[in-house]
């Protein structure tokens, strides 16, 4: 469900500061604006882990779905260690397929269940390797074929090593876009599709490379920074009840 991009006005609630620091939005949302105050807004702050793995040079498919696979649930700061200290030994269909299940396990330490990502890193590598010619696929259906590839790796994976348009919805997508008031859907799958018929395309890869340090250190999942974010005066913040 989408819904009306205009001013919201709402009474407080209980125990939340009053309205006079904590104002109905002034503005209709304008998304455009957004991106634009968002990138200011960020740039301080580190990168989502694919985007900072692209600009250090692991910017290939291949390596983006190795990459965005061993991200699921861990931290982007254990990402990047484990997924450079990976790329040094192997990098390509062939060479990561060679490695020995023991040795990928260790390779993988720090990362969140690594036993598990490990068979299916050697399993797509394989399948990469044997039925693809080493040409990762480029379709979403074609990547959601590997086992432990799901929408959004298939999504960041078409996204950041393809330069495909490709909407990548995780949490800090799901909240923020929620909190605006831009899209209204209880779950990051329906917020991903509800974004695909509201969000103009030119975003649908830069909103992730946005929102996640947007999420993880402005507009966090308690207390947000309403008080010194950019955005404040077009955002609905639906659902906040205490802020910073």
């Amino acid at each position: 469900m989408l819904l009306s991009h205009t001013p919201v006005s709402r009474a407080p609630v209980s125990g939340e500061p009053p309205l006079s620091s904590h104002p109905a939005t002034s503005q209709a949302f304008d998304i455009d604006e957004a991106f634009r105050r968002l990138r200011l807004a960020v740039a301080g702050y580190p990168k989502a882990a694919m985007f900072d793995l692209r600009d250090r040079g692991y910017a290939s498919p291949f390596e983006q779905l190795v990459a965005s696979l061993i991200s699921a649930r861990t931290r982007d700061e254990t990402t990047l260690v484990v997924c450079e200290r990976l790329f040094a030994v192997a990098r390509t269909p062939a060479t990561m397929a060679a490695l020995a299940e023991d040795r990928l396990v260790g390779l993988l330490r720090g990362a969140t269940f690594p036993e598990p990502k490990a068979r299916d890193i050697l399993a797509l590598s394989r399948r990469i390797r044997d039925e693809h010619g080493s040409e990762v696929p480029d379709t979403p259906d074609a990547l959601m074929r590997f086992h432990g590839v799901g929408p959004k790796i298939a999504a960041l994976t078409l996204a950041v090593g393809f330069d495909i348009p490709a909407l990548a919805v995780d949490v800090h997508v799901h909240r923020v876009t929620n909190r605006w008031g831009y899209v209204a859907a209880p779950t990051p799958e329906k917020t991903m599709a509800a974004l695909l018929a509201v969000l103009p395309k030119r975003y649908w890869v830069e909103i992730n490379e946005r929102l996640v340090p947007f999420g993880k250190w402005i507009c966090t999942g308690i207390r947000p920074r309403c008080s010194t974010c950019p955005l404040l005066s077009m955002c609905a913040r639906v659902g906040v009840t205490d802020h910073r």
